[in-house]
Formats: structure tokens, sequence, C-alpha cells
């Protein structure tokens, strides 16, 4: 045991700095007309990138041997570097499968600082519930994070930064994100993989809408579904620029996703330090063509590799290990 008690791992933030979540701020970005697109100056044609697919049949195993294995395969280095964990912890239900699994988080908090890592946190912003004390401690995560001595910083509530937008899908111009994700030298995105209701999959690339704070965009996250959630998924992960993804797959969420659905046993976990192409190989497992998922198909002209053929793929072989999941309704159409 670490020695810190349940409270002090939870970083909660400044308080006042919620003055900056003045109407200001969202009115000026809803009064904005969306110009969808991006600057082909700004962001040249995204290269190859390597993705890793290992298996990993339960969370029982060694799962941090597992993770290890998986940033070698994908030539990361952490050494000397400060990391923040963003995994997906959006609502807490008893006996469902909607968040990263907290052993995962644990497992990789031990192995990036094993490898040499300068500091690990891990940090959410949920965007259903306010208390997130509260649900970083009924999923489990709390406990898995005093075993391990590492923090809990709540990103609905921490200081934040100004960022000036690259890309124009909202029309926002500009966004205040929390100094934690801002200052991070590695943001690692670990979504659940998962099936979504409004667009098709949620995965690396949509599990970023929880670094943006609640008090300054709503609950939940209300500003980025007004402008249209495939552009602020753009926009949000162009902004957080998480340099690595790992995915948990080892059991997923399939159909009415991403609160509703149910378990689907996938058994695999996927690395790659680009988000696109992680997303692509990940869509491609749940039996999802990602070419027709309409903003993994706009990420992968700027933000990231998209091309199956330009993904240089390690570990398992995605073809041989899809499990097929049941879509979201109204997305039959996206099954391969």
């Amino acid at each position: 045991m670490s020695g810190l008690t349940r409270r002090q791992v939870v970083i909660r933030g400044a308080t006042g700095v919620a003055a900056l979540a003045s109407a200001g701020i969202v009115v000026e970005g809803l009064v904005n007309k969306p110009k969808p697109g991006f600057d082909r100056a700004d962001f040249p044609w995204p290269e190859a990138a390597p993705v890793a697919v290992l298996r990993a049949s339960s969370y029982e195993r060694d799962l941090e041997q597992i993770v290890s294995e998986g940033l070698r395969a994908v030539g990361v280095d952490v050494r000397g570097r400060s990391v923040l964990l963003k995994p997906n912890l959006v609502e807490f239900r008893a006996n469902s499968v909607i968040n990263t699994d907290p052993r995962l988080i644990a497992a990789t908090v031990v192995a990036m600082r094993r490898q040499g890592a300068r500091e690990v946190v891990v940090a959410e912003g949920p965007g259903h519930r306010r208390d997130t004390e509260a649900i970083v401690s009924a999923s489990g995560l709390l406990d898995a994070l005093i075993d391990t001595g590492a923090t809990f910083v709540d990103l609905n509530s921490a200081p934040l930064g100004e960022t000036r937008l690259k890309t124009r899908f909202t029309g926002l111009g500009r966004m205040w994100l929390p100094r934690p994700v801002l200052d991070a030298d590695l943001v690692v995105s670990m979504p659940k993989l998962k099936t979504h209701h409004w667009v098709g999959v949620t995965l690396s690339l949509k599990n970023c809408f929880g670094c943006v704070p609640g008090r300054v965009y709503g609950w939940p996250k209300n500003v980025l579904h007004w402008h249209g959630i495939e552009n602020s998924i753009l926009d949000v992960a162009t902004a957080v620029r998480p340099g690595l993804a790992i995915i948990d797959g080892i059991v997923g969420m399939q159909g009415d996703g991403p609160i509703l659905g149910t378990p689907a046993n996938a058994g695999v976990l996927v690395f790659s330090p680009d988000p696109v192409a992680a997303d692509v190989t990940a869509a491609t497992l749940m039996g999802i063509d990602p070419d027709r998922v309409h903003y993994l198909r706009e990420a992968g002209k700027f933000l990231g590799q998209s091309d199956l053929d330009r993904i240089e793929q390690r570990g398992e072989d995605p073809g041989r290990n899809v499990t097929r999941f049941e879509p979201a309704p109204r997305f039959e159409k996206l099954s391969i």
C-alpha cells in the first residue's frame, strides 16, 4: 500500500477557476458558424503507423507484462516523461462494462513507471455525473490507484489553459483544456472498445471528450453535442493530440453503447502511437468497416493513418481476431 488516503488520491484542482466558464466563452462559441476543415499546411499527410494487437483473455492475466510488451512493440519510450493516462470513466453502473477496467489502468501505471516514466497520473472528466470522486470510488478505480500510489486528477475541476484550435470542424476557434493535459509530455487515451448510438464506435479519439471540462462546456459536454459530435471529436482530439492509444478490448461493449450495451468478449488490447490507426484497427476487430465511420475517415486525412495498407500490424493479425460486435441501433450498415 502507498499510504495515501482515499481523499488524497483524488486531486480536485483549484477552486475559483470556474469563473472561466462564463457565458461569454460558451456563447461566443455557439454563435460562430462552423467552417469544417483544416489547412493542409498545418497537417502533412499522415505517415505509416505501427499498431500492436495483443491477446489478453481476462483481467486476471499479467496485464503489466502485456502492457510492457505493447509499448515495446510500437516503439513508445516513456523514459523521463510525464505521462497522463486518460481512461474512459463516463458513468458507473454495477455489473456493467462501461469503463476502462481499473486493473488495466493500474497495470499501465506500474508498467510506465518501470519503463522509466518520471511521473504517471490518471485523469478524467466524467461527462454524466458531477461527483467525480463518487464515480472513481464506485468503479473500483480509487482502490486500484491507492495500491499503486498514483493520483487521480479530476479534469472537470483542474486549472485551465486556453488553446487555439488548428481545425475548423466546430467553428469554436479556441478551447479551454485542463493544464494537466496541456502540460503532460505524453497523453495516453485508454478507451473501452465500444459501439456508440450516435457515431457508431467510441474509441481513442472519442475518448478525448473527457479532457474537456464540464464546468465550461456543460454536462454531458453539451456545447460539443450542439456543434455536432463528429465535428467535436475531430477538433477535441486534434487539440488534445494523444501520443499513445491503449484500447481495452478484453471485454468491450456492443449494441446500445456507450452506456446501455451488453458485454462483448474480444480478448485483445490495442496499442499505437497513432490514435487514428489504433481506432481503425479496433473497428476492424469489432467487425466494423472503419471507412464507413465518418469521423474516422475524415481523421485519416490529417490526424493519423487510416489506410490499412499503411498500418504496420504487429502482434496478432486483426483479420484473424475479429469478434463481431452487434452494432448500435441504426448503425447496422457499419458492419463488414
